[in-house]
């Protein structure tokens, strides 16, 4: 359950045989930027908080966080990071049929196989670069109950919009949509394309503090749907499921929101800025890069070349990028870089780029 992620940095380090931390990680998609400034510190100072329990609810982030959100608390719920719900999300619909557009995250198909439930998948093409065709779509919907769908999507980068979405959340009533919206904030307008404000029955949306924030080790997530399907989560939830620091944290983010605003627009900024770079040093190179609205790309690389060799050669400079021949829908002719600093990214590029360049004989 828990092989099919990237990040390994620690096992690249034992083949290396150097410490964990001369690895620079390119395959953990969160914020290039790091943590949110301030956020660290605040942690930092309610340490001592870890010697009591935490609220049994988490009710106090919930309010943070649907302030930050701008929906009613009661319509919002607290986990230890959006894989509770995304493990437990069966369970709370009573899901017969699930199907998951793809290629995507591992875990929604490791949530189904839990409850014996084994899914259906809707692959999009390189072709339509990993868009997925409406009529299709629409036909496969006609025979399930549930989809997970993660938007702006990972590994490909590629966001639905907001008024393409809702239709087709309307056009099927009886279909439970879980919306994974973890690299959201990344893209431009995200606020317009987000699905928590429609208030649509049917609709589940995942939010995710990791990703944007930089605190994937905190373990703080959140869903966001209407009365009745919080109360059917809520069944499945452990007491204490947040712990003390995360909360804090989410508490510090409800307390900064325009901090928050200006933080989440300084990282799009960057990511536009950097973004545009990074296909820049790669456009002559035998592979593609396909568009992307958050701090990750996902690269096709040419023939004979494929992403095993590829990340073999440059994880020798001590750079990890994700392998994504994992993923249900590619094979190991992908592979996906998350942005970091700006003279890293360089690295990266230049590293990729004598990787697939033709050897003399």
């Amino acid at each position: 359950m828990i092989e099919g992620h990237g990040g390994n940095v620690f096992a690249l380090a034992q083949k290396l045989g150097c410490p964990a931390e001369d690895i620079t990680d390119m395959s953990s998609n969160i914020n290039p930027l790091g943590s949110m400034p301030g956020l660290i510190e605040h942690i930092t100072q309610q340490l001592h908080r870890i010697q009591s329990l935490p609220e049994v609810d988490g009710r106090a982030a919930t309010r943070a966080i649907a302030r930050l959100l701008d929906v009613a608390p009661e319509r919002v719920l607290a986990g230890g990071g959006t894989t509770q719900f995304i493990y437990t999300a069966c369970a709370a619909l009573a899901s017969k049929q699930v199907l998951i557009v793809g290629p995507t995250y591992a875990d929604y198909t490791d949530g189904c196989r839990v409850h014996g439930i084994e899914p259906q998948y809707f692959i999009t093409r390189p072709g339509d670069n990993f868009l997925p065709n409406l009529n299709e779509l629409h036909q496969a919907l006609a025979q399930v109950d549930t989809v997970f769908l993660c938007n702006p999507n990972n590994p490909t980068g590629q966001l639905i919009d907001h008024r393409t979405l809702r239709e087709l959340c309307l056009a099927h009533p009886q279909v439970r949509f879980i919306i994974d919206e973890s690299y959201l904030p990344f893209a431009p307008l995200a606020q317009a394309a987000s699905m928590t404000t429609t208030e649509l029955d049917n609709v589940i949306v995942l939010w995710s503090v990791s990703k944007i924030f930089g605190m994937p080790g905190l373990r703080a997530g959140f869903l966001v749907a209407n009365q009745g399907v919080v109360d059917r989560f809520r069944q499945y939830m452990q007491p204490w499921c947040v712990n003390s620091l995360a909360q804090e944290a989410v508490l510090f983010l409800g307390d900064h929101l325009e901090e928050v605003q200006t933080f989440i627009t300084r990282t799009r900024d960057y990511l536009s800025q950097e973004g545009a770079l990074f296909q820049q040093r790669l456009a002559h190179a035998p592979l593609t890069i396909f568009p992307s609205l958050t701090s990750y790309y996902l690269l096709q690389l040419d023939t004979p070349h494929t992403a095993t060799e590829v990340c073999t050669k440059i994880g020798e400079q001590r750079f990890l990028i994700r392998n994504c021949a994992n993923f249900h829908g590619l094979d190991d002719q992908f592979i996906r870089i998350a942005l970091k600093d700006a003279a890293t990214n360089e690295q990266v590029c230049r590293h990729l780029l004598a990787a697939v360049s033709p050897t003399e004989d």
